[in-house]
């Protein structure tokens, strides 16, 4: 049985930076072949980024690349160049998916808009990665995983504690990024499941915004309901006010433990009894599934004071037999060192680069990330694929169609 559900589905990719090329990452996974179209020129202005926070990458491969590309084959086109246009539209006509992130202008200014590609193939998925949406007065305006789906989305605000000096920023580079191509990527992945059952093809819209909406849209809903922003938690606090067993608990070496049992009624006692206060198992006090506030504090209090006499690696060999949810609080590099990641193989050695795969697995099979493309590394091989010869790609190349 296949773990490549998309395999023989082809996808024309137009795009830049992170998040629509994240969507055609997670395709190339699922086993569509993805030829990323690049600029003649300067490529993807990705390829560029280096300096990332306090993290600098120096020379190649380029992780703040391979993430969103991996398994891509790519080709450098100058599609503003007549004849450079002629193969996008070559191209356009024996793909099953048209994945875009530019805007309406620029689409329109170099004929690549619904109607253009549509009208060398009119059952073409056309698929669209926005900052603002498809619709409304700022549709046609730009954004960044920053602007539209951290801060507009409601995410920034609502994890600022009260009074802080600024705004929480992403925890990571391409965060809300990575979660809109993922969307992106699956809504591409109905439409194709649609085409199959009717031949009617479909424009597919996923937006930073509306990522970030739906990332919230539990809080939001909740906000909605009670006429209430949610607001962040100070530094440090417990997270919440009538129930121990959910929050975090600092360990002796500095690290942290993170507790989340909605029924703490349920799992008080064996609590208790695995960090060493079974004393406190059938305290009447604490076996409610809503404690008093009072409660609560004294509760976390016993519990802060055990789990600050071990260690984090003491306290994982103490609760494997706990049986309620529990995890360490690890780090973007304590992460990738994790038995139950490895196991599952949700981070993977590509070439000596480790990369996160994509989360979906068919088959109970991991995805296998492939090496992101050199800039235009596949030029001559696709131009082979149309049926050109060597002559003419050389007059290509002169004319700076192609690189």
């Amino acid at each position: 049985m296949s773990s490549r559900p998309l395999d023989g589905v082809r996808v024309l990719e137009v795009a830049m930076y992170g998040f629509v090329p994240s969507a055609g990452a997670v395709l190339a996974e699922w086993g569509a072949e993805v030829i990323k179209v690049e600029h003649a020129v300067s490529g993807d202005p990705q390829r560029g980024l280096r300096q990332v926070g306090t993290m600098r990458v120096e020379g190649e491969p380029n992780p703040n690349v391979w993430h969103g590309n991996r398994g891509k084959r790519s080709i450098g086109l100058d599609i503003a160049n007549p004849a450079g246009k002629e193969i996008l539209l070559e191209l356009a006509r024996r793909a099953d998916v048209f994945l875009t992130s530019f805007l309406p202008k620029v689409r329109t200014r170099l004929g690549i808009d619904v109607d253009d590609i549509r009208a060398v193939n009119p059952k073409i998925i056309y698929a669209r990665g926005s900052a603002l949406g498809p619709r409304g007065a700022e549709s046609s305006k730009g954004g960044f995983d920053m602007t539209a789906f951290w801060s507009r989305g409601s995410t920034a605000a609502s994890l600022t504690p009260p009074g802080s000096p600024g705004v929480v920023p992403p925890p990571g580079p391409a965060y809300g990024d990575t979660i809109s191509g993922t969307n992106l990527a699956g809504g591409i992945a109905a439409a194709l499941f649609r085409r199959e059952r009717t031949g009617e093809p479909s424009i597919v819209d996923v937006s930073l915004l509306g990522s970030g909406v739906w990332a919230m849209g539990h809080g939001i809903a909740l906000s909605a309901w009670v006429n209430k922003p949610f607001e962040g938690l100070p530094l440090g606090a417990h997270g919440a006010v009538t129930n121990p067993l959910s929050g975090t608990y600092r360990t002796k070496d500095d690290r942290f433990v993170s507790l989340v049992m909605l029924q703490p009624a349920r799992f008080w006692a064996d609590v208790c009894h695995h960090i060493g206060r079974s004393d406190l198992a059938d305290d009447p006090r604490f076996l409610a599934d809503e404690l008093t506030p009072q409660a609560t504090a004294e509760a976390v209090a016993a519990l802060a004071e055990a789990f600050a006499q071990r260690t984090l690696p003491e306290w994982t060999e103490r609760l494997a037999t706990l049986s309620g949810p529990w995890a360490p609080v690890q780090d973007s590099l304590q992460v990738s060192a994790d038995p139950q990641v490895l196991a599952n193989e949700y981070v993977i050695d590509v070439d000596g680069m480790k990369l996160a795969a994509n989360p979906v697995q068919f088959d109970v099979t991991a995805p296998e990330p492939r090496p992101a493309p050199e800039f235009a590394a596949q030029t001559e091989e696709i131009l082979l694929e149309l049926g050109m010869d060597w002559d003419r790609i050389g007059e290509l190349k002169s004319v700076g169609a192609v690189t």
